[in-house]
């Protein structure tokens, strides 16, 4: 049997698997309400907390836009796993404070906080809105890259008997049937499940990668043949674009919606700090492994174009799978993880986004049943959208998850600053966000993705803070403190 037969049949087991999870997931629901939907009910434990914050954070960007961007650049894109490791560093600075506020006060959102953090200040409710719109075209952003990605694997590994398009159709579909179907508790067991795959095919590809090359001193090799720059040592631009991917990554991706969605629904702060301690991990397994087979691509697939690049993945699983009948069965595992990976990301965005564009724009109460249904509704007609643009992709995923990251970055303030500085005003904090989103959108607009190797929202973050800090220590009342 063919690898791209095996490759439909095992898509209809899983998706199969995921409809039974999405039953069982509707039967332990407690109530309608928000919280149950939207948070499971706030009772997930460490492990399955753990595996669904890893399943969300490596996503279609990771296991398909990592590897094709290391493709385009070689080994300097080794800095990749510095970055993914920033993240794990930075929750330690928003968790212990944001969660106990978080569960006293019964926040759903994001938004949640914002208004809590603010309270009676006359700018409290602008500066939640502005927040939410920035997180919801971040994650409108965020499902767009995870559809373009699932078509590429499906298109791919089933040499097109599934076409590309259908691929996206038809798995957004299934996204949307057990997202609304058994919420929180469907993605997050789904998302358990997912990670351990995603873990397993990962190491077997790497090690048929590694052994087929001759270790990464014949990969080393065989890249000085085919493409030296790919080893050439960073200049200092590149060393200022590590710094600020750094940056950018690091405080951007502790401000993702969903993420923080995850720290509200921690069964205790200690199943959350467990989950985390274990997410330290992570981007040795995972981001390390996928820039590397990124890198070995290069010399087996030697003239792909920068769209093109984003297909090496599942290139290789092609590849590998007629390697005999014990490595298609393991390319098989590694597509199911990819997959199933990708789909994890976007169910978690899909949920995150709904709540948001329920409570937090439209202004549904977080209490209310129906609230839930207006989420589930706002969700379909944003991936009804999503679905017709990503059936004409145009950027990298890689460029993809730098535009969403660079608006999201400029929410950073409002969560951090605000945790720890009592003297952050809700004005300031308005002003700051409206100046770092224009710095940010402005620069992409009219093209400076980059200024010294710099990216625009990390530069637009750093006026994001000049006015919120400067605002709030020049409006303070005589004798507030703001330190």
């Amino acid at each position: 049997m063919s690898f791209s037969t095996l490759g439909v049949i095992a898509l209809g087991i899983y998706i199969g698997g995921l409809v039974v999870m999405a039953v069982f997931a509707r039967r332990a629901r407690v109530d309608l309400g928000p919280a149950d939907h939207f948070l499971a009910g706030r009772g997930l434990g460490a492990f399955v907390l753990f595996l669904t914050l890893y399943a969300t954070a490596y996503s279609g960007n990771s296991l398909l836009g990592y590897p094709g961007e290391a493709y385009r650049r070689g080994y300097s894109f080794i800095m990749a796993t510095g970055f993914m490791m920033s993240i794990i560093v930075v929750f330690h600075a928003l968790v212990p404070r944001l969660r106990p506020v978080a569960i006293t006060h019964g926040f759903v959102t994001p938004g949640d906080w914002v208004r809590h953090r603010f309270g009676a200040e006359p700018a409290s409710d602008r500066v939640a809105t502005a927040v939410s719109i920035l997180m919801a075209i971040a994650l409108a952003n965020f499902l767009f890259a995870q559809l373009v990605a699932m078509g590429i694997v499906v298109g791919h590994v089933t040499d097109h008997a599934i076409p590309e398009w259908a691929g996206v159709i038809g798995l957004a579909g299934f996204i949307l049937f057990y997202e609304t179907f058994g919420g929180m508790r469907a993605v997050a067991w789904t998302d358990a499940v997912q990670g351990i795959l995603m873990l397993v095919g990962l190491a077997f590809l790497l090690s048929w990668l590694l052994g087929e090359s001759g270790g990464l001193s014949g990969i080393t090799a065989e890249l000085a043949r085919v493409r030296p720059e790919a080893l050439a040592v960073p200049d200092a631009r590149e060393c200022a674009n590590w710094a600020s991917t750094v940056a950018l990554l690091g405080l951007a991706s502790v401000v993702y919606p969903q993420a923080i969605q995850r720290v509200y629904a921690a069964r205790s702060g200690a199943s959350l700090k467990r989950a985390l301690s274990l997410m330290s991990f992570m981007p040795l397994t995972t981001t390390l492994v996928v820039t590397l087979i990124g890198i070995a691509a290069i010399p087996r697939f030697a003239h792909l174009d920068r769209l093109g690049a984003d297909a090496v993945m599942p290139s290789l699983l092609a590849e590998w799978a007629t390697a005999g009948p014990g490595a298609t069965l393991l390319a098989i595992l590694v597509f199911v993880g990819a997959l199933a990976a990708i789909m994890s990301t976007a169910d978690s965005v899909l949920l995150s986004l709904g709540s948001i564009l329920a409570i937090d724009l439209f202004g549904r109460s977080n209490r209310d049943p129906e609230t839930t249904h207006f989420g589930k509704r706002a969700a379909m007609a944003v991936m009804f959208v999503a679905v017709i643009l990503a059936l004409v992709p145009g950027l990298t995923l890689w460029r993809l998850l730098e535009l969403k990251m660079e608006l999201l970055i400029q929410c950073v303030p409002a969560f951090l600053l605000a945790l720890h500085w009592p003297g952050l005003r809700a004005s300031a904090t308005f002003y700051g966000i409206a100046a770092g989103g224009v710095v940010a959108i402005g620069g992409a607009l009219v093209g400076f993705g980059r200024i010294g190797g710099v990216h625009i929202g990390v530069l637009g973050l750093g006026v994001n803070l000049l006015v919120a800090v400067g605002w709030s220590v020049m409006s303070a009342p005589p004798g507030r403190k703001t330190a």
